[in-house]
C-alpha cells in the first residue's frame, strides 16, 4: 500500500450517530473517507480523550479505525451492505497521540461471495506501519438487514450512487 496517487474524496450519509462516521455523533470520530487507486483510506489525528495508557491510542479505538475503514473500503468497491464477520489485528508498534495517522483498506480476496477479505492499516506521517489488520466481512442484500430503517437503506443506496 505504497506510492502517490490522486485522492478522490467519498461521499458519506449526513446527520447519523455512527461512533466512526458518524456526523452528529458529539463524541464519534467523524472519520472522513477518500480512495487513492485500489485503497479507501482516512486521515485522522487522536486526542487525549482516545487515550489507553498514557500518550498511546486505545486498542479499542484502533480496532475501531481498522473496522470502519476496511467496511467503507467494501462500501465503496462494491456498494452493497455488509457487516463484519471478524477480525484478526497486530499492534506492531505503539499508536501515539496527536500524530496525523492514515487507515487504510484494500480488497485482498472476494472469490468467496459473500464473504469478502479486506486487509487494514494504520500508518503514521513518516508512513512507518503502526497496525495491521485483516477483517471477513459478508455482503448482504438489503432485506437481510432487518434491524436498519428502510429510510437509511435508501440513504445507502442513493450514496453508493455518488461514488466515483
Amino acid at each position: 500500500m505504497n506510492g502517490k496517487m490522486d485522492r478522490v474524496s467519498i461521499p458519506k450519509l449526513q446527520g447519523h450517530h455512527c461512533f466512526a462516521c458518524g456526523t452528529e455523533n458529539p463524541i464519534g470520530l467523524n472519520m472522513q473517507f477518500y480512495h487513492m487507486d485500489d485503497m479507501v483510506c482516512s486521515d485522522i489525528t487522536l486526542k487525549k480523550n482516545h487515550e489507553g495508557w498514557e500518550n498511546m491510542a486505545h486498542g479499542g479505538i484502533i480496532s475501531t479505525l481498522l473496522d470502519e475503514v476496511m467496511s467503507w473500503t467494501v462500501l465503496y468497491f462494491k456498494r452493497t451492505f455488509l457487516v463484519t464477520r471478524k477480525m484478526d489485528m497486530k499492534y506492531i508498534k505503539p499508536v501515539p497521540l496527536g500524530v496525523p495517522l492514515t487507515a487504510r483498506g484494500k480488497i485482498l480476496d472476494e472469490a468467496g461471495a459473500p464473504k469478502i477479505i479486506i486487509r487494514g492499516e494504520i500508518v503514521d506521517d513518516q508512513k512507518k506501519l503502526l497496525v495491521r489488520s485483516r477483517g471477513e466481512f459478508v455482503m448482504l442484500a438489503e432485506n437481510q438487514l432487518s434491524s436498519v430503517s428502510k429510510g437509511m437503506k435508501q440513504e445507502m443506496i442513493n450514496m453508493f450512487k455518488h461514488f466515483k
